[in-house]
Protein backbone atom coordinates (compact mmCIF):
# COMPACT_ATOMS: atom_id res chain seq x y z
CA UNK A 1 0.00 0.00 0.00
CA UNK A 2 1.16 3.50 -0.79
CA UNK A 3 2.28 5.41 2.25
CA UNK A 4 0.40 8.41 0.91
CA UNK A 5 -2.93 6.60 1.33
CA UNK A 6 -4.43 7.19 4.78
CA UNK A 7 -5.89 4.10 6.39
CA UNK A 8 -7.84 5.34 9.41
CA UNK A 9 -10.86 7.60 9.21
CA UNK A 10 -14.00 7.91 11.32
CA UNK A 11 -15.19 11.46 10.73
CA UNK A 12 -16.13 13.03 7.42
CA UNK A 13 -15.38 16.75 7.13
CA UNK A 14 -18.32 18.93 6.19
CA UNK A 15 -18.22 21.86 3.78
CA UNK A 16 -21.59 23.57 4.11
CA UNK A 17 -20.94 26.08 1.33
CA UNK A 18 -21.10 23.27 -1.23
CA UNK A 19 -24.04 21.42 0.32
CA UNK A 20 -26.57 20.85 -2.45
CA UNK A 21 -30.03 19.41 -2.61
CA UNK A 22 -29.45 17.09 -5.54
CA UNK A 23 -26.29 15.39 -4.32
CA UNK A 24 -27.01 13.33 -1.21
CA UNK A 25 -23.67 11.63 -0.67
CA UNK A 26 -21.85 14.91 -1.36
CA UNK A 27 -23.37 16.11 1.90
CA UNK A 28 -21.71 13.27 3.75
CA UNK A 29 -18.43 13.15 1.92
CA UNK A 30 -17.92 16.73 0.67
CA UNK A 31 -14.39 16.95 1.93
CA UNK A 32 -13.44 13.92 -0.13
CA UNK A 33 -14.89 15.44 -3.30
CA UNK A 34 -13.18 18.83 -2.91
CA UNK A 35 -9.72 17.29 -2.95
CA UNK A 36 -7.80 17.85 -6.18
CA UNK A 37 -6.37 14.38 -6.01
CA UNK A 38 -6.10 12.79 -9.41
CA UNK A 39 -4.75 9.41 -10.29
CA UNK A 40 -3.95 7.84 -13.62
CA UNK A 41 -5.71 4.70 -14.56
CA UNK A 42 -3.77 1.58 -13.78
CA UNK A 43 -2.72 0.07 -17.06
CA UNK A 44 -3.19 -3.62 -17.60
CA UNK A 45 -0.21 -5.75 -18.48
CA UNK A 46 -0.32 -8.06 -21.48
CA UNK A 47 -0.55 -11.03 -19.16
CA UNK A 48 -3.57 -9.61 -17.35
CA UNK A 49 -5.19 -8.79 -20.69
CA UNK A 50 -4.76 -12.37 -21.88
CA UNK A 51 -6.14 -13.69 -18.59
CA UNK A 52 -9.15 -11.39 -19.00
CA UNK A 53 -9.73 -12.67 -22.52
CA UNK A 54 -9.55 -16.25 -21.26
CA UNK A 55 -12.04 -15.56 -18.49
CA UNK A 56 -14.34 -13.76 -20.94
CA UNK A 57 -14.20 -16.69 -23.37
CA UNK A 58 -14.97 -19.23 -20.68
CA UNK A 59 -17.77 -17.06 -19.35
CA UNK A 60 -19.26 -16.94 -22.85
CA UNK A 61 -19.28 -20.72 -23.02
CA UNK A 62 -20.97 -20.91 -19.65
CA UNK A 63 -23.98 -18.78 -20.40
CA UNK A 64 -26.41 -20.05 -23.01
CA UNK A 65 -29.14 -17.43 -22.81
CA UNK A 66 -29.57 -13.85 -21.75
CA UNK A 67 -31.16 -12.78 -18.50
CA UNK A 68 -31.71 -9.03 -18.61
CA UNK A 69 -31.44 -6.92 -15.52
CA UNK A 70 -34.84 -5.86 -14.30
CA UNK A 71 -34.52 -2.10 -14.10
CA UNK A 72 -37.29 -0.62 -12.02
CA UNK A 73 -38.30 3.01 -12.18
CA UNK A 74 -39.94 2.98 -8.78
CA UNK A 75 -40.42 0.93 -5.68
CA UNK A 76 -42.70 -2.07 -6.04
CA UNK A 77 -46.35 -1.37 -5.32
CA UNK A 78 -46.37 -4.00 -2.63
CA UNK A 79 -43.89 -1.92 -0.66
CA UNK A 80 -46.83 0.11 0.65
CA UNK A 81 -48.94 -2.87 1.61
CA UNK A 82 -50.23 -3.02 5.16
CA UNK A 83 -49.29 -5.79 7.57
CA UNK A 84 -50.63 -9.08 6.32
CA UNK A 85 -50.91 -8.13 2.63
CA UNK A 86 -49.28 -10.35 0.07
CA UNK A 87 -45.87 -9.23 -1.15
CA UNK A 88 -44.41 -9.84 -4.59
CA UNK A 89 -41.56 -12.11 -3.62
CA UNK A 90 -38.77 -13.63 -5.61
CA UNK A 91 -38.08 -17.31 -5.76
CA UNK A 92 -40.38 -18.22 -8.67
CA UNK A 93 -37.64 -18.27 -11.26
CA UNK A 94 -37.40 -21.21 -13.59
CA UNK A 95 -34.89 -23.97 -13.06
CA UNK A 96 -31.82 -23.10 -15.11
CA UNK A 97 -29.44 -25.54 -16.70
CA UNK A 98 -26.43 -26.66 -14.79
CA UNK A 99 -23.66 -24.25 -15.55
CA UNK A 100 -20.27 -25.29 -16.82
CA UNK A 101 -17.61 -24.45 -14.27
CA UNK A 102 -14.27 -22.82 -14.79
CA UNK A 103 -11.22 -25.01 -14.10
CA UNK A 104 -10.81 -23.49 -10.63
CA UNK A 105 -12.90 -25.76 -8.47
CA UNK A 106 -14.38 -24.93 -5.07
CA UNK A 107 -13.05 -26.77 -2.02
CA UNK A 108 -14.91 -29.82 -0.86
CA UNK A 109 -16.86 -29.88 2.34
CA UNK A 110 -15.75 -32.15 5.13
CA UNK A 111 -18.32 -34.61 6.52
CA UNK A 112 -18.53 -32.49 9.69
CA UNK A 113 -19.29 -29.34 7.72
CA UNK A 114 -21.90 -31.10 5.62
CA UNK A 115 -23.56 -32.35 8.78
CA UNK A 116 -23.47 -28.94 10.43
CA UNK A 117 -25.17 -27.24 7.51
CA UNK A 118 -28.83 -26.57 8.20
CA UNK A 119 -30.85 -29.40 6.74
CA UNK A 120 -33.25 -27.03 5.04
CA UNK A 121 -30.41 -25.79 2.80
CA UNK A 122 -30.47 -29.18 1.07
CA UNK A 123 -33.98 -28.55 -0.18
CA UNK A 124 -33.84 -25.66 -2.69
CA UNK A 125 -37.48 -26.08 -3.67
CA UNK A 126 -38.60 -25.54 -0.09
CA UNK A 127 -36.29 -22.59 0.47
CA UNK A 128 -37.36 -20.85 -2.70
CA UNK A 129 -41.07 -21.14 -2.09
CA UNK A 130 -42.45 -17.62 -2.29
CA UNK A 131 -44.73 -18.24 0.66
CA UNK A 132 -41.80 -19.20 2.90
CA UNK A 133 -39.85 -16.03 2.20
CA UNK A 134 -42.99 -13.91 2.32
CA UNK A 135 -43.67 -15.23 5.80
CA UNK A 136 -40.10 -14.64 6.89
CA UNK A 137 -40.15 -11.09 5.57
CA UNK A 138 -43.40 -10.51 7.43
CA UNK A 139 -41.70 -11.72 10.62
CA UNK A 140 -39.04 -9.04 10.18
CA UNK A 141 -41.75 -6.46 9.59
CA UNK A 142 -43.48 -7.55 12.79
CA UNK A 143 -40.17 -7.24 14.65
CA UNK A 144 -39.80 -3.66 13.43
CA UNK A 145 -43.32 -2.84 14.63
CA UNK A 146 -42.52 -4.39 18.03
CA UNK A 147 -39.28 -2.41 18.29
CA UNK A 148 -41.02 0.82 17.30
CA UNK A 149 -43.87 0.28 19.73
CA UNK A 150 -41.44 0.03 22.63
CA UNK A 151 -39.67 3.19 21.53
CA UNK A 152 -42.91 5.10 20.96
CA UNK A 153 -44.40 4.10 24.31
CA UNK A 154 -41.37 4.75 26.49
CA UNK A 155 -38.83 6.93 24.65
CA UNK A 156 -40.49 8.96 21.88
CA UNK A 157 -38.30 11.94 21.03
CA UNK A 158 -35.24 10.59 22.80
CA UNK A 159 -32.28 9.24 20.88
CA UNK A 160 -32.57 5.64 22.11
CA UNK A 161 -34.78 3.28 24.09
CA UNK A 162 -33.74 1.49 27.26
CA UNK A 163 -36.26 -1.35 26.90
CA UNK A 164 -35.77 -2.96 30.31
CA UNK A 165 -35.96 0.33 32.21
CA UNK A 166 -38.75 1.49 29.89
CA UNK A 167 -37.34 4.97 29.41
CA UNK A 168 -35.41 7.00 26.86
CA UNK A 169 -31.84 8.23 26.81
CA UNK A 170 -30.05 10.92 24.77
CA UNK A 171 -26.58 9.80 23.85
CA UNK A 172 -26.41 11.09 20.28
CA UNK A 173 -27.13 14.79 20.64
CA UNK A 174 -30.80 14.68 21.59
CA UNK A 175 -32.14 14.99 18.03
CA UNK A 176 -34.51 12.03 18.27
CA UNK A 177 -32.05 9.80 16.44
CA UNK A 178 -34.24 6.68 16.50
CA UNK A 179 -37.14 8.54 14.86
CA UNK A 180 -35.00 9.74 11.97
CA UNK A 181 -32.98 6.54 11.65
CA UNK A 182 -36.11 4.37 11.48
CA UNK A 183 -38.16 6.54 9.14
CA UNK A 184 -36.95 5.27 5.76
CA UNK A 185 -37.16 1.66 7.02
CA UNK A 186 -40.84 2.24 7.74
CA UNK A 187 -41.26 3.80 4.29
CA UNK A 188 -39.62 0.80 2.60
CA UNK A 189 -41.71 -1.65 4.64
CA UNK A 190 -44.86 0.30 3.87
CA UNK A 191 -45.88 0.73 7.52
CA UNK A 192 -47.98 3.87 7.07
CA UNK A 193 -48.81 4.30 10.75
CA UNK A 194 -45.14 4.45 11.75
CA UNK A 195 -44.32 6.74 8.81
CA UNK A 196 -47.07 9.08 9.97
CA UNK A 197 -45.95 9.03 13.60
CA UNK A 198 -42.29 9.59 12.77
CA UNK A 199 -43.07 12.25 10.16
CA UNK A 200 -45.34 14.10 12.54
CA UNK A 201 -42.68 14.19 15.25
CA UNK A 202 -40.08 15.44 12.78
CA UNK A 203 -42.35 18.21 11.53
CA UNK A 204 -43.34 19.39 15.03
CA UNK A 205 -40.15 18.94 17.04
CA UNK A 206 -36.98 18.41 15.03
CA UNK A 207 -36.50 21.99 13.71
CA UNK A 208 -36.68 23.35 17.26
CA UNK A 209 -34.30 20.68 18.56
CA UNK A 210 -31.83 21.52 15.81
CA UNK A 211 -32.00 25.26 16.43
CA UNK A 212 -31.09 24.72 20.08
CA UNK A 213 -27.95 22.72 19.33
CA UNK A 214 -24.56 24.34 19.16
CA UNK A 215 -22.41 21.24 18.83
CA UNK A 216 -23.15 17.59 18.04
CA UNK A 217 -21.21 14.43 17.22
CA UNK A 218 -20.01 15.01 13.67
CA UNK A 219 -19.89 11.48 12.32
CA UNK A 220 -22.99 10.04 13.99
CA UNK A 221 -25.15 13.07 13.16
CA UNK A 222 -24.15 12.91 9.49
CA UNK A 223 -24.79 9.22 8.98
CA UNK A 224 -27.94 8.92 11.11
CA UNK A 225 -29.74 12.28 11.07
CA UNK A 226 -28.60 13.90 7.83
CA UNK A 227 -28.58 10.54 6.09
CA UNK A 228 -32.01 9.58 7.39
CA UNK A 229 -33.56 12.92 6.45
CA UNK A 230 -32.13 12.94 2.93
CA UNK A 231 -33.16 9.34 2.33
CA UNK A 232 -36.71 10.12 3.50
CA UNK A 233 -36.66 13.16 1.23
CA UNK A 234 -35.92 11.03 -1.82
CA UNK A 235 -38.22 8.14 -0.90
CA UNK A 236 -41.02 10.65 -0.26
CA UNK A 237 -40.82 12.06 -3.77
CA UNK A 238 -38.01 14.61 -3.61
CA UNK A 239 -35.75 15.38 -6.54
CA UNK A 240 -34.98 12.12 -8.40
CA UNK A 241 -37.04 10.46 -5.70
CA UNK A 242 -39.71 7.79 -5.69
CA UNK A 243 -43.40 8.60 -5.61
CA UNK A 244 -44.84 6.25 -3.03
CA UNK A 245 -48.50 5.39 -2.66
CA UNK A 246 -48.57 5.94 1.08
CA UNK A 247 -48.11 9.04 3.17
CA UNK A 248 -44.74 10.29 4.25
CA UNK A 249 -43.27 13.34 5.93
CA UNK A 250 -43.09 16.60 4.04
CA UNK A 251 -40.07 16.16 1.69
CA UNK A 252 -39.22 19.85 1.88
CA UNK A 253 -39.10 19.69 5.68
CA UNK A 254 -36.76 16.69 5.58
CA UNK A 255 -34.44 18.48 3.22
CA UNK A 256 -34.58 21.77 5.11
CA UNK A 257 -33.83 20.02 8.39
CA UNK A 258 -30.78 18.38 6.84
CA UNK A 259 -29.56 21.80 5.73
CA UNK A 260 -29.90 23.17 9.24
CA UNK A 261 -27.97 20.23 10.64
CA UNK A 262 -25.34 20.87 7.97
CA UNK A 263 -24.85 24.40 9.26
CA UNK A 264 -24.24 23.07 12.75
CA UNK A 265 -21.73 20.57 11.45
CA UNK A 266 -19.85 23.11 9.34
CA UNK A 267 -17.99 24.24 12.45
CA UNK A 268 -16.17 20.41 12.75
CA UNK A 269 -12.59 19.70 13.67
CA UNK A 270 -9.95 19.88 10.92
CA UNK A 271 -10.64 16.33 9.75
CA UNK A 272 -6.96 15.52 9.44
CA UNK A 273 -5.82 11.92 9.88
CA UNK A 274 -3.69 10.88 12.80
CA UNK A 275 -2.05 7.67 13.98
CA UNK A 276 -0.71 4.70 12.09
CA UNK A 277 -3.26 2.01 12.96
CA UNK A 278 -4.37 0.15 9.82
CA UNK A 279 -7.74 -1.46 10.39
CA UNK A 280 -11.14 -1.91 8.77
CA UNK A 281 -13.09 -1.90 12.03
CA UNK A 282 -13.95 1.12 14.15
CA UNK A 283 -12.33 4.42 13.13
CA UNK A 284 -11.58 3.11 9.65
CA UNK A 285 -14.49 1.21 8.13
CA UNK A 286 -16.53 4.06 6.68
CA UNK A 287 -13.55 5.56 4.88
CA UNK A 288 -13.05 2.45 2.75
CA UNK A 289 -16.79 2.10 2.29
CA UNK A 290 -17.14 5.64 0.94
CA UNK A 291 -14.20 5.44 -1.45
CA UNK A 292 -16.35 3.00 -3.39
CA UNK A 293 -19.84 4.32 -2.69
CA UNK A 294 -19.18 7.98 -3.48
CA UNK A 295 -17.71 6.86 -6.80
CA UNK A 296 -20.75 4.66 -7.48
CA UNK A 297 -23.16 7.46 -6.59
CA UNK A 298 -21.26 10.13 -8.52
CA UNK A 299 -19.45 8.14 -11.20
CA UNK A 300 -20.73 10.24 -14.11
CA UNK A 301 -18.73 13.07 -12.56
CA UNK A 302 -14.95 13.30 -12.50
CA UNK A 303 -14.36 11.24 -9.36
CA UNK A 304 -12.56 8.24 -10.82
CA UNK A 305 -9.68 8.89 -8.43
CA UNK A 306 -11.89 7.58 -5.63
CA UNK A 307 -12.28 4.25 -7.40
CA UNK A 308 -8.55 4.12 -8.01
CA UNK A 309 -7.96 4.72 -4.29
CA UNK A 310 -10.48 2.00 -3.44
CA UNK A 311 -8.78 -0.54 -5.68
CA UNK A 312 -5.37 0.36 -4.29
CA UNK A 313 -6.70 0.00 -0.74
CA UNK A 314 -8.21 -3.42 -1.45
CA UNK A 315 -4.93 -4.65 -2.89
CA UNK A 316 -3.31 -3.62 0.37
CA UNK A 317 -6.01 -5.36 2.39
CA UNK A 318 -5.52 -8.62 0.51
CA UNK A 319 -1.76 -8.38 0.81
CA UNK A 320 -1.34 -7.16 4.40
CA UNK A 321 -4.48 -7.95 6.39
CA UNK A 322 -6.03 -11.19 5.11
CA UNK A 323 -5.10 -14.40 6.94
CA UNK A 324 -6.51 -17.88 7.58
CA UNK A 325 -7.29 -19.36 10.96
CA UNK A 326 -6.19 -22.72 12.28
CA UNK A 327 -7.18 -25.49 12.41
CA UNK A 328 -10.01 -25.01 9.89
CA UNK A 329 -9.00 -22.15 7.62
CA UNK A 330 -11.53 -19.37 8.17
CA UNK A 331 -10.52 -16.31 6.16
CA UNK A 332 -10.42 -13.16 8.28
CA UNK A 333 -9.16 -9.57 8.15
CA UNK A 334 -6.83 -8.57 10.97
CA UNK A 335 -5.13 -5.32 11.99
CA UNK A 336 -1.73 -3.62 11.93
CA UNK A 337 -1.86 -1.47 15.08
CA UNK A 338 1.59 0.05 14.46
CA UNK A 339 1.42 0.42 10.70
CA UNK A 340 2.54 -1.75 7.76
CA UNK A 341 5.91 -2.55 9.31
CA UNK A 342 4.51 -3.48 12.72
CA UNK A 343 3.21 -6.70 14.20
CA UNK A 344 0.02 -8.27 12.88
CA UNK A 345 -2.97 -8.67 15.22
CA UNK A 346 -5.52 -11.46 14.48
CA UNK A 347 -8.34 -9.25 15.79
CA UNK A 348 -11.48 -8.69 13.75
CA UNK A 349 -14.31 -6.40 14.80
CA UNK A 350 -17.84 -7.33 13.81
CA UNK A 351 -17.80 -3.97 12.03
CA UNK A 352 -15.36 -5.47 9.51
CA UNK A 353 -18.13 -7.73 8.22
CA UNK A 354 -19.33 -4.83 6.06
CA UNK A 355 -16.32 -5.54 3.83
CA UNK A 356 -17.81 -8.70 2.36
CA UNK A 357 -20.73 -6.81 0.82
CA UNK A 358 -18.55 -3.87 -0.16
CA UNK A 359 -16.15 -6.13 -2.08
CA UNK A 360 -19.03 -7.75 -3.96
CA UNK A 361 -20.57 -4.37 -4.73
CA UNK A 362 -17.25 -3.04 -5.96
CA UNK A 363 -16.74 -6.04 -8.24
CA UNK A 364 -20.07 -5.91 -10.09
CA UNK A 365 -21.02 -2.25 -9.53
CA UNK A 366 -24.47 -3.32 -8.31
CA UNK A 367 -25.54 -5.58 -11.16
CA UNK A 368 -25.64 -9.34 -10.83
CA UNK A 369 -22.52 -11.47 -11.11
CA UNK A 370 -24.24 -13.49 -13.80
CA UNK A 371 -24.80 -10.40 -15.93
CA UNK A 372 -21.29 -9.11 -15.27
CA UNK A 373 -19.71 -12.36 -16.44
CA UNK A 374 -21.96 -12.62 -19.47
CA UNK A 375 -20.81 -9.19 -20.63
CA UNK A 376 -17.14 -9.74 -19.69
CA UNK A 377 -17.21 -6.93 -17.14
CA UNK A 378 -15.24 -8.66 -14.40
CA UNK A 379 -11.48 -8.33 -14.19
CA UNK A 380 -9.29 -10.90 -12.51
CA UNK A 381 -9.09 -8.60 -9.48
CA UNK A 382 -12.89 -8.40 -9.41
CA UNK A 383 -13.05 -12.19 -9.25
CA UNK A 384 -10.47 -12.22 -6.47
CA UNK A 385 -12.53 -9.68 -4.53
CA UNK A 386 -15.69 -11.73 -5.04
CA UNK A 387 -13.93 -14.83 -3.73
CA UNK A 388 -12.75 -12.88 -0.68
CA UNK A 389 -16.29 -11.51 -0.22
CA UNK A 390 -17.75 -15.01 -0.08
CA UNK A 391 -15.03 -16.27 2.26
CA UNK A 392 -15.55 -13.35 4.64
CA UNK A 393 -19.31 -13.86 4.62
CA UNK A 394 -18.71 -17.44 5.73
CA UNK A 395 -16.40 -16.27 8.52
CA UNK A 396 -18.83 -13.61 9.70
CA UNK A 397 -21.65 -16.13 9.86
CA UNK A 398 -19.48 -18.54 11.85
CA UNK A 399 -18.83 -15.73 14.35
CA UNK A 400 -22.56 -16.09 15.11
CA UNK A 401 -22.77 -19.85 14.86
CA UNK A 402 -19.82 -20.47 17.20
CA UNK A 403 -21.54 -18.86 20.22
CA UNK A 404 -24.06 -20.34 22.62
CA UNK A 405 -26.70 -17.76 21.64
CA UNK A 406 -26.11 -17.84 17.90
CA UNK A 407 -25.24 -14.12 18.03
CA UNK A 408 -21.83 -12.66 17.23
CA UNK A 409 -19.57 -10.89 19.71
CA UNK A 410 -18.42 -7.32 19.15
CA UNK A 411 -14.84 -8.51 18.53
CA UNK A 412 -13.31 -11.90 17.74
CA UNK A 413 -9.72 -13.13 17.68
CA UNK A 414 -8.51 -15.97 15.47
CA UNK A 415 -5.95 -18.65 16.08
CA UNK A 416 -3.40 -18.60 13.28
CA UNK A 417 -0.13 -20.29 12.45
CA UNK A 418 2.67 -18.78 14.47
CA UNK A 419 0.29 -16.74 16.61
CA UNK A 420 -1.88 -18.77 18.95
CA UNK A 421 -4.37 -16.64 20.88
CA UNK A 422 -5.37 -17.61 24.38
CA UNK A 423 -8.87 -17.21 25.70
CA UNK A 424 -12.29 -18.83 25.91
CA UNK A 425 -14.29 -20.02 22.95
CA UNK A 426 -17.80 -19.02 21.97
CA UNK A 427 -19.55 -21.71 23.95
CA UNK A 428 -21.05 -23.75 21.11
CA UNK A 429 -19.03 -26.94 21.43
CA UNK A 430 -20.75 -28.49 18.41
CA UNK A 431 -19.36 -25.84 16.06
CA UNK A 432 -16.57 -26.98 13.77
CA UNK A 433 -14.86 -23.65 14.32
CA UNK A 434 -14.94 -23.59 18.11
CA UNK A 435 -11.12 -23.75 18.23
CA UNK A 436 -10.59 -21.21 15.43
CA UNK A 437 -12.37 -18.30 17.12
CA UNK A 438 -11.45 -16.82 20.50
CA UNK A 439 -13.84 -14.46 22.29
CA UNK A 440 -12.26 -12.51 25.13
CA UNK A 441 -14.36 -11.48 28.16
CA UNK A 442 -14.31 -7.77 27.27
CA UNK A 443 -15.55 -8.46 23.74
CA UNK A 444 -18.51 -10.78 24.34
CA UNK A 445 -21.27 -8.19 23.99
CA UNK A 446 -23.66 -7.86 21.05
CA UNK A 447 -25.09 -4.46 20.11
CA UNK A 448 -27.66 -5.69 17.54
CA UNK A 449 -25.24 -4.72 14.77
CA UNK A 450 -26.11 -4.96 11.05
CA UNK A 451 -22.83 -5.54 9.21
CA UNK A 452 -23.17 -9.28 8.62
CA UNK A 453 -26.76 -9.18 7.40
CA UNK A 454 -25.82 -6.14 5.29
CA UNK A 455 -23.26 -8.23 3.45
CA UNK A 456 -25.63 -11.20 3.16
CA UNK A 457 -28.19 -8.89 1.56
CA UNK A 458 -25.71 -7.54 -0.99
CA UNK A 459 -24.35 -11.00 -1.80
CA UNK A 460 -27.86 -12.34 -2.31
CA UNK A 461 -28.75 -9.49 -4.66
CA UNK A 462 -25.57 -9.97 -6.66
CA UNK A 463 -25.95 -13.75 -6.99
CA UNK A 464 -29.66 -13.21 -7.75
CA UNK A 465 -30.69 -16.57 -9.18
CA UNK A 466 -31.08 -19.18 -6.41
CA UNK A 467 -30.30 -21.96 -8.93
CA UNK A 468 -27.06 -20.31 -10.07
CA UNK A 469 -24.01 -22.00 -8.55
CA UNK A 470 -21.20 -19.48 -8.11
CA UNK A 471 -17.79 -20.32 -9.54
CA UNK A 472 -16.05 -19.58 -6.26
CA UNK A 473 -18.83 -20.79 -3.99
CA UNK A 474 -17.28 -22.35 -0.90
CA UNK A 475 -20.10 -24.85 -0.55
CA UNK A 476 -21.83 -27.21 -2.95
CA UNK A 477 -25.18 -25.46 -2.89
CA UNK A 478 -26.17 -22.09 -4.26
CA UNK A 479 -24.60 -19.26 -2.26
CA UNK A 480 -27.72 -17.24 -2.98
CA UNK A 481 -29.78 -19.76 -1.04
CA UNK A 482 -27.29 -20.10 1.78
CA UNK A 483 -26.81 -16.42 2.55
CA UNK A 484 -30.58 -16.03 2.82
CA UNK A 485 -30.81 -18.97 5.20
CA UNK A 486 -27.92 -17.62 7.25
CA UNK A 487 -29.82 -14.35 7.58
CA UNK A 488 -32.87 -16.21 8.82
CA UNK A 489 -30.83 -18.05 11.45
CA UNK A 490 -29.43 -14.74 12.70
CA UNK A 491 -32.88 -13.17 12.84
CA UNK A 492 -34.24 -16.11 14.85
CA UNK A 493 -31.41 -15.67 17.36
CA UNK A 494 -32.27 -11.97 17.73
CA UNK A 495 -35.90 -12.90 18.32
CA UNK A 496 -35.05 -15.55 20.87
CA UNK A 497 -32.49 -13.71 22.98
CA UNK A 498 -32.95 -9.95 22.54
CA UNK A 499 -36.71 -9.37 22.27
CA UNK A 500 -38.30 -7.61 25.24
CA UNK A 501 -41.95 -8.47 25.85
CA UNK A 502 -43.00 -4.92 26.74
CA UNK A 503 -41.57 -3.58 23.49
CA UNK A 504 -38.17 -3.19 21.88
CA UNK A 505 -35.02 -5.31 21.70
CA UNK A 506 -32.00 -5.23 24.00
CA UNK A 507 -28.27 -5.46 23.42
CA UNK A 508 -26.55 -8.32 25.21
CA UNK A 509 -23.64 -8.36 27.65
CA UNK A 510 -22.44 -11.89 26.86
CA UNK A 511 -23.30 -14.00 23.82
CA UNK A 512 -21.36 -17.02 25.11
CA UNK A 513 -23.66 -17.88 28.05
CA UNK A 514 -27.27 -19.00 28.39
CA UNK A 515 -29.41 -17.21 29.23
CA UNK A 516 -27.47 -14.12 28.11
CA UNK A 517 -27.32 -11.00 30.28
CA UNK A 518 -29.03 -8.00 28.74
CA UNK A 519 -27.60 -4.47 28.45
CA UNK A 520 -30.85 -2.48 28.46
CA UNK A 521 -30.15 -0.58 25.22
CA UNK A 522 -31.72 -0.63 21.78
CA UNK A 523 -29.36 1.05 19.34
CA UNK A 524 -30.93 3.20 16.64
CA UNK A 525 -29.24 1.14 13.93
CA UNK A 526 -31.28 -1.93 14.86
CA UNK A 527 -34.31 -0.24 13.25
CA UNK A 528 -32.35 1.81 10.75
CA UNK A 529 -30.05 -0.95 9.48
CA UNK A 530 -30.35 -4.47 10.88
CA UNK A 531 -34.06 -4.98 10.34
CA UNK A 532 -33.98 -3.05 7.05
CA UNK A 533 -31.32 -5.32 5.57
CA UNK A 534 -33.07 -8.46 6.81
CA UNK A 535 -36.35 -7.26 5.29
CA UNK A 536 -34.67 -6.58 1.94
CA UNK A 537 -32.77 -9.88 2.09
CA UNK A 538 -36.04 -11.82 2.28
CA UNK A 539 -37.84 -9.64 -0.25
CA UNK A 540 -38.15 -8.74 -3.91
CA UNK A 541 -34.96 -7.81 -5.76
CA UNK A 542 -36.71 -4.88 -7.44
CA UNK A 543 -37.12 -3.00 -4.15
CA UNK A 544 -34.20 -0.57 -3.78
CA UNK A 545 -32.15 -2.16 -6.62
CA UNK A 546 -28.40 -1.91 -6.15
CA UNK A 547 -27.81 -0.46 -9.61
CA UNK A 548 -30.11 2.47 -8.79
CA UNK A 549 -29.31 3.14 -5.13
CA UNK A 550 -26.33 3.20 -2.81
CA UNK A 551 -26.65 2.87 0.96
CA UNK A 552 -24.73 5.15 3.26
CA UNK A 553 -22.94 3.61 6.24
CA UNK A 554 -26.19 3.81 8.27
CA UNK A 555 -28.18 1.96 5.57
CA UNK A 556 -29.98 5.04 4.25
CA UNK A 557 -30.45 4.60 0.48
CA UNK A 558 -29.67 7.44 -1.93
CA UNK A 559 -30.41 7.40 -5.66
CA UNK A 560 -27.42 7.08 -7.97
CA UNK A 561 -26.84 10.38 -9.72
CA UNK A 562 -26.83 10.15 -13.50
CA UNK A 563 -25.71 13.12 -15.57
CA UNK A 564 -28.17 14.11 -18.28
CA UNK A 565 -27.28 15.69 -21.62
CA UNK A 566 -28.81 19.00 -20.51
CA UNK A 567 -26.29 19.17 -17.67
Amino acid sequence: MSKSLPYSMKDVHYDNAKFRQRSCLKVITQNLLTNNVKRDYVSCSTGKFLVLLMIGGLAYLMFTHTSPIHAVSGLAKDIGAKVGDNLNMDGSSRVDKFWRKLPRLPPRLSPDEIGSTNSSIHDPEKLNAASDWRARQQSVKNAFIHAWSGYKNYAMGHDELMPLSQRGVDGLGGLGATVVDALDTAIIMGIDEVVSEAGSWIEKHLPERISQKGQVNLFETIIRVVGGLLSAYHLSGGEQGKNLIHKGPNPCLCYTSSLIVGRILSSSPSGEFSGGNIRLGSRGDSYYEYLLKVWLQQRDNNVTYLHDMYEEAMKGVRHLLVRKSIPNGLVFVGELPSGPNGAFSPKMDHLVCFLSGNLALGATKGITKKESMKNNLLTFEDLENLKLAEDLAKTCYEMYSVTSTGLAPEIAYFNMKGHSEEGPDGGNKSSKYVHDIIIKPADRHNLLRPETVESLFILYRITEDPKYVLIFCSVRFSCAIIVREWGWEIFKAFEKHTKVDSGGYSSLDDVTTLPPRRRDKMETFFLGETLKYLYLLFGDNTVIPLDEFVFNTEAHPFPIKLTTKSE
